[in-house]
């Protein structure tokens, strides 16, 4: 063992992060970590820093890293206001359950609580919305916390790990010890659980699978798809998991989430058991904990998570099951077939049915028939094509009428952030550049991280953004209609040419403004060799699939008159 003290605290940090084997970082720049991005500047042949134009870019790009990889997404901003805009992307990364670490710089030790420039309490800052927060004190302990970082983060359910790097901790120098790898721990199922399992399911009639959360991969997906075919079950993905299980197999029956197909929600609420894999079972999963009632819903409910502190913590299952998602997996891919597969068949037919009901054709107010620009993707892009979103009503489309065919191919929100989709989709592309990778986002969600379009071009991350632009934000219009009649306020928006605000980054622009258009524009963009932006022009009457502003408005004046 090397103990000589021959590197700085800096030096350190890259030499660890490359040890567990981080290989992006994205960024923004500041003076409170310098001497890190020098370090970094020697090992650009191993470690891609990407330098994004806004930090909740960043780390809305971090975070959909994790997604895709199931490793740590490496983030790194100045302290301050580089690390109050990050938060959003920490925010999202806990709510979602994705591994992310979160490395911001610090004023120097000897000025710390004098409230020094742009200094923060960042144990205090990050405490509710991190798995741990901490700060490096000392270069020779900077092996011993990054380590520590990566196992929080995918350790149980994964989430954000935050650490503080006081500016001269990272120019002291330290001894070099030997860096390993970190190695994710698990838990497993006990083989009592997977018998007292299998007795739940066999004496059930009207069982019903729901998959959610993180941890899984491709393996585990099939294996979990293998179980559900095996035995006729009906398999329904949480919200924003949609990607879990292929949505062209027949034992898929829809998303359970924002805008919940009712036949499907009644199935939810009429199973006689309910077997969670994954998902934290959380509001919008539950339409806000009424598909399930709390603490002890009417469905005989198993609940298997990653995160023991997870369960029981809103509902009290008959059986609830710490384990990790491809632990699991491998257990019920052990299991021999069960009895009432039979009987469970037709039950997965008829919940079928219901969604290919659910995503047929619906027409709306416009020029521009959002259902056929959905079956026009859908056609066009690939089984691994990765699909990325904000959060908007224009995710509606995507969520309802698009079908996710193969594992992390869905980048999206369960924290319902705006501004997400093009972030993530720009990681997706510079972590995947083999794969078509097309974001959706709304005119509002858009402007809240468009400006990453230049990194886009910087990085030639060629990457479609469809940009769905109805003149407002119209989710919340949506919610004034109803609450507040004819009282619109704040929800208008005044909008640029968004193609013309691509083409001045460098990048390919398209307005599509009725729907026969939009599969030529999508092939120039395709073929561009750019980073491509098309605006799609929509009704603002067209609030929803399934109402509009007028219809809306009538209803409230009838019941009202």
């Amino acid at each position: 063992m090397k103990n000589d003290k021959t590197k700085t605290g800096a030096q350190l940090l890259v030499a660890t992060l490359k040890a567990h084997g981080a290989d992006h970082v994205f960024c923004v720049p500041g003076e409170s970590y310098l001497a890190v991005l020098d370090a970094l500047y020697d090992e650009s042949e191993r470690v891609r820093v990407v330098a994004c134009r806004h930090e909740g870019g960043a780390a809305n790009m971090a975070e959909a890293y994790g997604k895709l990889t199931g490793r740590p997404g490496i983030c790194m901003v100045t302290r301050g206001p580089g690390a109050t805009n990050a938060s959003i992307g920490v925010h999202t990364a806990f709510q979602d359950s994705t591994p992310m670490i979160l490395f911001v710089g610090q004023v120097a030790r000897e000025f710390a609580g004098r409230e020094a420039f742009q200094e923060v309490d960042y144990k205090t800052m990050f405490s509710g919305m991190a798995k741990w927060v901490g700060q490096i004190e000392s270069a020779d302990r900077v092996i011993e916390l990054v380590s520590r970082a990566f196992h929080v983060a995918c350790a149980g359910r994964p989430g954000p790990v935050v650490l503080a790097l006081p500016e001269d901790m990272l120019l002291e120098l330290a001894g070099v010890s030997e860096i390993r790898s970190f190695t994710p721990v698990q838990a497993g199922p006990v083989e009592a659980d997977m018998a007292r399992m299998v007795k739940l399911l066999e004496s059930a009639e009207r069982p019903l699978v729901l998959l959610g959360g993180s941890g899984w991969n491709v393996d585990a997906c099939n294996k979990l798809q293998q179980f559900a075919e095996t035995n006729g079950l009906p398999v329904a993905c949480a919200f924003r998991f949609q990607d879990l299980f292929d949505n062209e197999h027949e034992n898929y029956i829809g998303d359970v989430g924002v805008g919940i197909n009712p036949a499907l929600a009644k199935r939810v609420g009429d199973a006689d058991l309910l077997l969670a894999i994954g998902p934290r079972l959380g509001e919008m999963t539950t339409s806000g904990y009424t598909l399930l009632s709390s603490p002890v819903p009417k469905q005989k409910l198993v609940h298997v998570h990653a995160g023991a502190e997870e369960l029981g913590s809103v509902y009290e299952g008959e059986l609830l099951i710490n384990s990790g998602m491809v632990r699991f997996a491998e257990a019920l891919s052990k299991l021999p077939p069960l009895k009432g597969a039979m009987r469970w068949r037709a039950l997965t037919e008829a919940a079928r049915s219901d969604y290919l009901r659910w995503t047929s054709r619906v027409t709306i107010p416009g020029d521009v028939q959002m259902w056929e620009l959905m079956e026009f993707l859908r056609d066009r892009l690939d089984d691994d094509a990765i699909i990325t979103n904000g959060a908007g009503n224009y995710t509606v489309w995507v969520h309802r009428f698009y079908r996710y065919r193969g594992h992390r191919t869905q980048l999206a929100p369960t924290s319902g952030a705006m501004g997400y989709g093009v972030p993530a989709a720009i990681a997706a592309k510079i972590i995947h550049p083999d794969r078509q990778v097309v974001a959706f986002a709304g005119d509002g969600c858009f402007l809240m991280n468009g400006q990453e379009i230049a990194t886009a071009v910087k990085e030639r991350a060629n990457v479609v953004i469809v940009v769905v632009n109805n003149g407002m934000y119209g989710t919340i219009r949506m919610h004034q209609e109803r609450e507040y009649p004819g009282r619109v306020i704040a929800t208008d928006l005044v909008n640029p040419d968004f193609a013309a605000f691509a083409r001045s980054f460098g990048a390919h622009g398209e307005t599509v403004t009725a729907t026969d258009q939009f599969p030529a524009a999508f092939e120039r963009a395709i073929s561009s060799g750019k980073p491509s932006l098309i605006e799609v022009r929509t009704d603002p009457d067209a609030i929803t699939p399934n109402t509009t502003i007028t219809a809306m408005r009538r209803n409230i004046a009838g019941v009202t008159a």
